[in-house]
């Protein structure tokens, strides 16, 4: 894989998604089989002139340590990770992963202390990222595994992400700058509306939106991009929600979820694979309870489920509605150790009303 295309990732990274400056305090963080990519971003943002550190690993250590770790090593917060989110100007974290289902029979209490335990880093990470201090990235390198979960060969998978990431553009980060511009006029719509109501099959939810901030996502936190996201009132999701598509989180592939809400609650849940995780997850903590984030999926590129929320959330034509944290830039007070993404495909007879006015319908946005 080690191509133009890679080099050119690479550059769209740090020149775009990241911004990298001279001296920067830069975190890569990624698994062994990244290392070509891993490779391309540390020797470009060295010319640049920033002072760029790795952290990788390899497959495997997650398991052990759920494993075999007591109570109090799955409360241990490292004071090493802390000082690093205080300190660093940006980090790139990529995915590659070798077994996409490695962690599946892992005791979920015991992911669910670790998570807990690791919210005041989260919480440093958050507030430094709101306040634009810290910059951040999250992006993929092809690896079989993941290329079989979305049922592809490693070279269409590479295509795929390549395509997706329109590296050959003849000037991608031009292109990811013309698509702020065009989603700029859904999110002006949207910053208008007081209340969504989103009806699609097995679906019939309503949330409140009134003075929440609006994200438009074109290629800075997630690389590749396209969404638009906000976090609704907390206690405003009133209704029911089917997802499309499998949920994957934690390596574990959850089927066929279906939520209620009251009050902003989830007051009732059901999924034909996975239960028990589901369940286990929505009670890890009072957020967890809750939808954090509501988004539409603008990248009408993707058009494939690949069991990968980097990709299949971005889907133009879906929605996706995470329950637990929301990101304090939207105006969400929603605090949680979960942040789970769930896709909702909306271009067969899907339909979304603000204020009572369809805005949305089959997976498009109705402009004027």
């Amino acid at each position: 894989m080690i191509d133009d295309r890679l080099k050119k990732l690479a550059k769209i990274l740090i020149n775009h998604s990241l911004d990298i400056k001279k001296n920067d305090l830069f975190m890569i963080s990624g698994g062994i089989k990244a290392a070509p990519l891993i490779k391309e971003v540390f020797e470009q943002s060295l010319e640049i002139g920033a002072n760029p550190f790795i952290r990788t690993g390899f497959e495997g250590l997650a398991e052990i340590f759920f494993k075999k770790a007591s109570d109090k090593q799955l409360k241990f917060v490292s004071p090493i990770s802390k000082l690093e989110v205080q300190k660093i100007d940006a980090k790139l974290a990529i995915l590659s992963p070798e077994n996409t289902r490695n962690m599946t029979n892992i005791n979920p209490k015991k992911q669910s202390i670790s998570s807990i335990a690791q919210q005041p880093i989260q919480d440093i990470f958050l507030k430094r990222a709101a306040n634009k201090e810290l910059r951040w990235c999250i992006t993929q390198y092809p690896t079989q595994a993941s290329a079989q979960d979305a049922e592809m060969s490693l070279l269409e998978y590479e295509d795929f992400i390549f395509n997706a990431s329109h590296v050959t553009s003849k000037n991608p980060i031009e292109y990811w700058k013309k698509i702020y511009n065009e989603q700029e006029k859904i999110k002006k719509l949207l910053e208008k509306k007081k209340k969504l109501h989103i009806f699609a099959k097995n679906t019939d939810l309503t949330i409140k939106v009134e003075n929440r901030k609006w994200i438009n996502c074109y290629g800075r936190e997630n690389f590749p991009d396209g969404e638009i996201f906000t976090g609704p009132i907390e206690n405003s999701a009133e209704g029911h929600v089917t997802y499309s598509y499998p949920a994957v989180y934690g390596s574990r592939l959850i089927e066929d979820i279906n939520l209620w809400f009251k009050k902003g609650k989830i007051i009732k849940s059901k999924a034909s694979k996975g239960e028990n995780y589901l369940k286990t997850m929505i009670k890890m903590d009072k957020g967890s309870q809750r939808i954090g984030e509501f988004a539409f999926g603008t990248n009408y590129g993707i058009k494939k489920f690949t069991k990968n929320t980097l990709f299949d959330e971005k889907i133009g034509g879906t929605i996706h509605i995470a329950i637990g944290l929301g990101f304090p830039e939207t105006g969400s007070r929603n605090k949680s150790s979960l942040h789970w993404d769930m896709v909702c495909d909306l271009r067969k007879k899907g339909e979304v009303y603000a204020d009572n006015e369809l805005i949305y319908k089959n997976g498009n946005f109705l402009l004027q």
